[in-house]
């Protein structure tokens, strides 16, 4: 089974966590969410269940720590 462990704000920035994510070994699914299927509509980031808690981890270590940029726009 897949779980949401993020929901991007559009398709860039769920592209980079995408990479991130990917480049730690995880893998991972993008699913467009709400009405809009396009590049400007929020996308959530799914993992398997299995490994959602480490890379929630992940993401949080790659935010505190800046490597790769900021997950989130500011």
């Amino acid at each position: 089974m897949w779980t949401v462990v993020y929901i991007a704000p559009h398709m860039k920035e769920a592209g980079r966590i995408k990479n991130l994510l990917s480049g730690e070994g995880f893998l991972v699914k993008l699913k467009s969410v709400g009405l809009s299927h396009n590049e400007c509509g929020p996308v959530e980031i799914l993992v398997p269940e299995s490994e959602a808690e480490e890379a929630m981890e992940t993401m949080t270590v790659y935010k505190l720590t800046g490597k790769h940029g900021s997950l989130t726009h500011t």
